[in-house]
């Protein structure tokens, strides 16, 4: 309502909706990673519980443009456990070889970008209008454009 555009009526039209807002955060994170460091970044990694949800990972491909690579869920805990065993020495190296232990023994999915990214574009753009608007007047202003069941949720 606040920043003009329709209101979810149903639990899957929230859910989507939150989903799409995390799409697009996790797109706001990486262009400012991008921005801040000076440096490119060619996939974007997700951990943790997130992994396990399929369409939260296709959306943030899509919405970032960049192909997501989903795992491991209990990165975390695995990371402590191999940080560990390098200190007790039961193994070797460095952290790339950590790395590299830890990718040849966890399932790891790879999700690439699909479609037109435009309806992100869009998205992405009245959620900034909304957020500037907000910051600078307290008021938000109407989106532009017209919302459909296309354009993600912002």
């Amino acid at each position: 309502r606040r920043t003009g555009q329709p209101v979810p009526r149903t639990p899957a039209e929230t859910t989507r909706c939150v989903l799409d807002s995390l799409a697009l955060a996790h797109r706001r994170a990486i262009e400012d990673a991008t921005r801040l460091s000076g440096r490119t970044v060619s996939a974007v990694h997700i951990v943790g519980g997130g992994v396990h949800n399929t369409l939260l990972c296709q959306l943030t491909a899509d919405a970032c443009g960049l192909p997501v690579i989903a795992g491991p869920a209990e990165a975390a805990a695995l990371g402590n456990v191999l940080v560990q065993a390098r200190t007790a020495g039961v193994i070797t190296g460095g952290l790339p070889e950590l790395r590299a232990l830890l990718h040849s023994t966890q399932p790891l999915r790879q999700y690439e970008p699909t479609g037109d990214h435009s309806a992100w574009d869009r998205a992405a753009a009245r959620l900034g209008d909304a957020q500037v608007t907000t910051a600078t007047s307290g008021r938000a202003k109407a989106a532009t454009g017209q919302g459909d069941e296309e354009e993600p949720c912002a």
